[in-house]
């Protein structure tokens, strides 16, 4: 079983990367974060990689993504694949579903705003990746998910759980 996480540096992508640790520290099960990251400045700007006017470099996002990994979850992989094209929200959807099939998911944690709008927007990465019946989808809708008694620090650390 592996829990893999699209990773993209965003507070929910980072809450959904906790939210794995969690379930894989309990369960026992390995934990990948994974991005795909194209080598264009518009969609470095989208993220909030980059300001206005900045350069971007490819190399320096992802390894800026793979530290913030590494901040949240020292023990989780990270596999980042770089595109030379910035591709339509579904096309990158589907990269984002090939890297992380590559590691056969049990479960994928997907962390974004757009998913709790009933998983239909278009421009939703969650949209694309929860079409696949050979895993399941962990959707975290808020930066803060309530804590589960028995999961992680975060269930130790809240007193009104």
């Amino acid at each position: 079983m592996t829990f893999v996480v699209p990773f993209d540096g965003s507070t929910l992508s980072e809450a959904a990367l906790a939210r794995a640790v969690e379930y894989g520290d309990a369960l026992g099960q390995e934990v990948v974060a994974v991005s795909v990251v194209p080598e264009r400045k518009r969609f470095a700007r989208e993220k909030g990689w980059i300001g206005e006017g900045e350069s971007f470099d490819v190399d320096a996002a992802v390894e800026t993504l793979r530290e913030r990994v590494a901040d949240v979850a020292p023990d989780v992989a990270f596999e980042a694949e770089r595109i030379r094209e910035y591709p339509p929200p579904e096309e990158l959807a589907d990269r984002v579903e090939q890297l992380a099939l590559a590691h056969d998911p049990t479960v994928l944690f997907v962390g974004s705003e757009n998913v709790g709008r009933i998983v239909t927007p278009l421009a939703s990465v969650g949209a694309q990746v929860s079409d696949d019946p050979t895993y399941d989808v962990y959707l975290v809708r808020s930066a803060e998910p309530r804590a589960i008694a028995g999961l992680g620090a975060a269930a130790d650390d809240r007193e009104d759980v």
